[in-house]
């Protein structure tokens, strides 16, 4: 049944009159006898008795007449929820993030992403930045913050340089790992990390620690040196000034900090997806200003 059938059995309902119902919903009298008729005929059975005072609803009617107002009131609430999603951005956003950088840095900003578009749903994978990129290349996510130098063709944002970190409770310099027996404590990553420090270890000619104890998680690992269970090499994003820890920078040969870049990258074609363009602005508005 059409919603014009239904609002037609409402305002008769109100009017009680052929004649002023007519002029209502600018038709003739013939007419609207005619499209009661036809309703009547749709819901077989008589919705009006008519009579020289006008018209009033039978019982089936009033049945009828109740669901006809809240069917019209439902579509009212679905026509200010379109018109609301015509004006708000929504739909959903897809989200790769490496796992240190989703740990530390995206929560700030997803924050003031869902409180800005709220109508926005948000599908969060995590993990390492090479299985990410993977993602982006399989086109499974509409953007993607990695660390490190990515192969990508698409758009690409600089977001930040991430210096790397000797840390440890009790150790202050370099010197003092020749006596030391304390485990290295390392967390898993890609071997792009690994690679970095492995290269940092041999050109400073430390000694090769004793033992490794291999965790899944930076958080743990960063726990269990502030536990003085053992050190490590743990980015600046993942320190704080809560931690009680000795921080030395890993420098180059050329005396220059170890950093991990790190990268906003999306799908150009994506950036016609309001909710990806929302986000991609977000993130240069914060870098930018």
């Amino acid at each position: 049944m059409k919603l014009s059938d239904l609002e037609l059995i409402t305002i008769l309902s109100d009017e009680g009159n052929m004649r002023k119902a007519s002029e209502r919903l600018f038709v003739s009298q013939p007419a609207l006898s005619q499209r009661l008729q036809y309703i009547e005929r749709e819901w077989n059975t008589q919705l009006f008795v008519r009579s020289k005072r006008g018209v009033a609803l039978t019982a089936e009617g009033e049945l009828v007449e109740r669901f006809a107002r809240e069917t019209l009131e439902r579509a009212a609430e679905t026509r200010a929820e379109l018109q609301a999603h015509e004006s708000e951005i929504h739909g959903t956003l897809k989200l790769a993030v490496s796992s240190v950088n989703g740990q530390y840095w995206l929560p700030d900003v997803l924050k003031t992403f869902v409180e800005s578009h709220p109508l926005v749903k948000i599908s969060l994978t995590t993990g390492w930045s090479s299985e990410i990129l993977k993602q982006m290349y399989r086109a499974d996510c509409h953007a993607a913050i990695v660390r490190g130098t990515p192969k990508w063709g698409g758009g690409k944002v600089y977001l930040f340089s991430d210096p790397l970190n000797f840390v440890d409770s009790k150790i202050s310099t370099l010197e003092e790992l020749k006596n030391e027996e304390r485990p290295y404590i390392q967390f898993r990553s890609d071997s792009s990390y690994d690679q970095i420090i492995q290269n940092w270890w041999h050109s400073q000619n430390l000694r090769l620690p004793v033992r490794t104890i291999m965790v899944d998680q930076i958080e743990t690992c960063k726990q269990m040196v502030t536990h003085g269970i053992g050190y490590a090499v743990l980015p600046s994003i993942s320190l704080t000034e809560r931690d009680t820890v000795n921080k030395i920078l890993l420098l180059d040969h050329q005396n220059q900090p170890i950093v991990r870049e790190n990268w906003l990258l999306y799908d150009r074609e994506a950036l016609h997806l309001d909710q990806v363009l929302a986000f991609v602005n977000l993130v240069k508005h914060r870098l930018f200003s």
